[in-house]
């Protein structure tokens, strides 16, 4: 269950009018692999179901992920699809680990070839997911903002028939307690400078706000405290692809 105090929510609907505008999306096509099938699908469905998982810069989302994946049996059904930026990166971060880190010539040629199943500019650097990442044996894992979120959601709703394989995405959003929480976290991370921590806290606003609406998301889940929101990912994700 999805709780949060009043006043958080309060803050956001009061503050919607500051949202940032965001970039234009673009979408391309998911290839055709006839004979690909996925943990748990038989190669007659031809069916790709990545879990989406989404949250605000800071709600921790990529720590939660990796604890799934690496401490409680994500592993043996999900693969992390590792996606591109044109972001430097931040100290401990492996280039093909934590993303492919490319330059904006490279990644922008791509994406005009259509290699991209979303993409988006956010903060002034390119972050996209590519069609290559989707062929894996197991199941998908896609770490993306809203953006990405909101692409996906407009491929499946246009393509919803016509693509095969079918795309089939669930999608689970990590919110923070509080924005007041989630600002604390982006200043102890140390990376952030005054411009950058007033941008990811503006846009933070906007992102809390869609992953609260119902409907957008199959699941949310509050990260308060680090070791029950990782119970209860766990949980969620169970609930969505079965035991």
């Amino acid at each position: 269950m999805f709780n949060v105090s009043s006043a958080f929510q309060h803050s956001i609907l009061m503050n919607k009018s500051r949202n940032m505008c965001r970039s234009a999306l673009h979408v391309a096509s998911v290839p055709r692999r006839s004979s690909q099938s996925y943990a748990g699908e038989s190669s007659k469905q031809r069916s790709i179901k990545p879990l989406v998982v989404c949250g605000p810069s800071g709600v921790g989302k990529g720590t939660i992920i990796a604890r799934y994946m690496e401490e409680l049996g994500g592993s043996d059904r999900f693969q992390f699809t590792v996606s591109h930026t044109t972001r430097k990166p931040r100290p401990g971060e492996v280039d093909g680990v934590h993303y492919h880190f490319t330059d904006i010539d490279i990644m922008k040629a791509a994406i005009e070839r259509n290699e991209f199943l979303e993409w988006a500019n956010v903060h002034g650097n390119y972050y996209g997911t590519s069609l290559n990442s989707l062929s894996t044996e197991k199941y998908p894992l896609l770490d993306i903002d809203v953006q990405g979120v909101k692409s996906i959601k407009k491929w499946q709703e246009e393509n919803k028939g016509f693509s095969e394989p079918a795309l089939d995405a669930k999608f689970v959003f990590i919110a923070p307690p509080s924005l007041d929480v989630l600002k604390d976290r982006l200043i102890y991370r140390g990376t952030e400078t005054a411009e950058s921590l007033e941008k990811r806290t503006k846009n933070a606003i906007a992102e809390v706000e869609y992953g609260m609406t119902n409907g957008n998301f199959d699941a949310i889940v509050v990260n308060d405290d680090l070791d029950h929101a990782c119970q209860e990912f766990r949980r969620v994700v169970e609930d969505l692809y079965g035991k």
